[in-house]
């Protein structure tokens, strides 16, 4: 019996997913985006996982931002109990790229708080993006317990994470801004200076409130 060209068809582009040569993935990723398919939800998710190209982990996000979020919602959120962390770092950006706030109970403190720094930035990025006005202080007093947390990259995500609540964040960062420890006093001036002058830039920012907390001074007595 012969296959239904639609079932073939199906059947290479699943195959091309998993093909060794990046470029190839990279195209069936683009193919199955472009043509949706709930047969495909699955396998994008598996590959999310595993897949250990940049653009290629882009473009499967892509592809499955073009499915219904009431399909890949669900299993998305499913993923974020994985124990892989490359598994729950992509299952977090791309529920931020769908944008779907029923996903927004899953984003637990865990995640937010996550030993890997990938699987925590994409936390914070995704909690930004789906957690209800109602939420937005609480979510900053978590933000705020990893003050001081990693190398620049992650500090600066956390920081625009943080700036993305907006106002909501100064009676959190008050009491981070003359925290004892240097790093998270540090990081919490250079999030309040932000704040209140985005142009200014992450690295300005970061220099000033080393020297604020080098002199013992905080950035209100200024």
């Amino acid at each position: 019996m012969t296959m239904p060209k639609e079932d073939t068809n199906t059947m290479r582009a699943l195959q091309a997913l998993e093909n060794s040569n990046s470029s190839v993935r990279l195209r069936a990723a683009l193919a199955v985006g472009t043509t949706p398919d709930p047969r495909f939800i699955d396998k994008l998710i598996e590959r999310c996982a595993i897949e250990p190209e940049f653009y290629g982990r882009e473009m499967l996000t892509w592809a499955l931002t073009r499915h219904s979020s009431s399909m890949t919602v669900p299993k998305l959120i499913d993923e974020l109990r994985s124990e892989r962390a490359q598994a729950r770092s992509q299952a977090l950006h791309t529920l931020s790229k769908i944008g779907d706030r029923r996903a927004w109970p899953a984003i637990t403190r865990a995640l937010l708080t996550d030993a890997d720094d990938e699987v925590a930035r994409s936390a914070w990025r995704a909690a930004v993006v789906l957690v209800p006005e109602d939420d937005e202080a609480e979510l900053a007093r978590v933000l705020a317990t990893q003050l001081g947390r990693g190398e620049r990259e992650t500090q600066l995500s956390l920081s625009r994470a943080l700036i993305a609540l907006g106002e909501v964040i100064l009676p959190i960062l008050r009491p981070a801004m003359t925290d004892p420890h240097p790093r998270p006093r540090t990081h919490a001036i250079a999030t309040e200076r932000l704040l209140r002058n985005p142009d200014a830039g992450f690295e300005f920012a970061i220099e000033e409130a080393k020297r604020i907390v080098a002199l013992g001074t905080t950035s209100q007595e200024e």
